[in-house]
């Protein structure tokens, strides 16, 4: 019989250390609460405040993440949530692994800023070497990815595309060409609206001088990668045009998914693909609050008004998170434009070819898929989201190109190692929640460590 391990508990447990999570993590942590935060990356800040390698974070990501520090929540990098439930006490575990051990938190609320992720559409060649996110160029580019010289194609659609083309450049790349899928007269209203918001209308225009010279063009889209081995040259098109542009480097994207996996195994409501919310930002499950993308994709300003909004009044301070009200209203209906503007156009689910490779991890063609089938048969009949990513990649390109909701999250959701699946905490019920394996404790140590 495996021994129970100690647990560690918390009043309140923050799944992610982006803004939203630090946000939240920091306001419940100076009300008083017992604040700890969990994160899979190696440092916190997620990937928008990721810093540059060598280069401390600079600004608000700075101030944010030094308050966070001096507020005495605790926080684990490299700790992945595999599963939660509730015990026979009725607080929530929370399954982790940190850096290879098997551990566990358990707390008597729960705060889900889990963040998102790419969106990829499949198109021929789009699983050449050399094709990569436009959100994973900026990761490797921080990481330390060396750029110089290499022709660069940025295409696909959302406001990422300008700061990238423009780190790009700045890092050395030349910027060939960068397309966005948007018509032209959506993209200059959303532009036109900006003078509310002054701020991002300079970003956007000190973005754009950032690779001053390359080509932008609004209503274009990459209907094809070529290239023996690896990408060598990218067909560029407005429908009724075509235009083939030389690269060593496409990066892609089709904005952003919010990552729904944990809410979902809790039985958070899925509204129109978000987390549905209250104006506390309580989730419909007693004792669970959520911020940041999983509610919406909304930008880093946003994401830290919610973050703020739900660890005060997790904490027990409505009143003060009341006034974060109204600007987080405005930034809501400056969502709402920017999703609608970049809308996802339907020619988009025209490009797959029958021998389109759609899911990467189980190499399923798109002609392997029928229209007629359910999520779950399309599973069965072709394993198309079993593989490593379970889904993340292939799922919301299957929802777009059929409207195929997403299929039943069952722990763990995160690949595990069988050791972290079979020990319980101590004090925890081994027969808790979702009926898999119980949980495994977070082993006590200094903070950020």
């Amino acid at each position: 019989m495996t021994a129970a391990l100690e647990l560690l508990d918390a009043d309140l447990a923050v799944v992610g250390a982006g803004p939203a999570g630090i946000a939240a993590a920091a306001c419940a942590a100076e009300s008083g609460a017992r604040a700890v935060v969990v994160d899979e990356s190696p440092r916190v800040g997620g990937q928008i405040w990721r810093p540059r390698l060598g280069h401390p974070p600079r600004g608000t990501a700075r101030r944010w993440i030094e308050r966070l520090e001096r507020s005495g929540a605790v926080v684990r990098i490299g700790a992945s949530v595999i599963d939660a439930y509730r015990d026979d006490r009725g607080a929530f575990v929370l399954r982790v692994e940190e850096q290879g051990m098997p551990v566990a938190l358990r707390a008597s609320q729960l705060l889900l800023a889990t963040g998102a992720r790419e969106r990829f559409l499949p198109f021929p060649g789009w699983t050449l070497p050399g094709v990569v996110g436009i959100g994973g160029a900026q990761a490797l580019l921080k990481a330390g990815m060396d750029v110089r010289g290499k022709r660069v194609v940025i295409a696909g659609s959302g406001p990422l595309l300008l700061p990238v083309a423009a780190s790009l450049r700045g890092a050395g790349a030349q910027v060939a060409f960068v397309a966005e899928q948007a018509s032209p007269r959506r993209v200059v209203s959303f532009a036109l609206g900006l003078w509310r918001r002054p701020a991002a209308l300079v970003d956007a225009v000190r973005y754009r001088a950032g690779f001053a010279g390359a080509p932008y063009r609004t209503g274009w889209w990459v209907r094809e990668a070529r290239g023996e081995g690896v990408v060598r040259e990218v067909v560029l098109t407005d429908g009724r045009h075509s235009r083939v542009v030389p690269c060593d480097l496409l990066c892609t994207g089709y904005g952003l998914v919010p990552n729904l996996e944990l809410a979902r195994l809790l039985g958070c409501a899925i509204e129109g693909g978000v987390v549905g919310v209250d104006e506390a930002q309580r989730t419909s499950v007693a004792g669970v609050w959520c911020a940041g993308e999983p509610t919406g994709i909304g930008g880093v300003d946003l994401a830290l008004l919610e973050g703020q909004v739900a660890g005060l009044c997790a904490a027990g301070r409505p009143d003060e998170a009341r006034r974060l009200f109204p600007p987080r209203a405005r930034l809501r209906r400056m969502a709402a434009s920017m999703e609608r503007t970049f809308a996802l156009r339907d020619e988009l689910r025209a490009l797959a070819t029958p021998q389109t490779i759609v899911c990467r991890c189980e190499d399923v063609p798109m002609g392997a898929f029928d229209a007629a089938w359910s999520p779950r048969q399309a599973k069965l009949y072709t394993r198309a989201g079993m593989g490593p990513c379970q889904g993340r990649v292939c799922g919301p390109a299957l929802a777009h190109l059929y409207g195929w909701p997403a299929d039943v999250v069952r722990a763990p959701i995160e690949p595990a190692r069988l050791s972290g699946l079979h020990r319980s905490p101590e004090g925890s019920d081994a027969n808790a929640g979702s009926g898999e394996s119980p949980a495994a404790p977070l082993a006590k140590g200094p903070h950020f460590g």
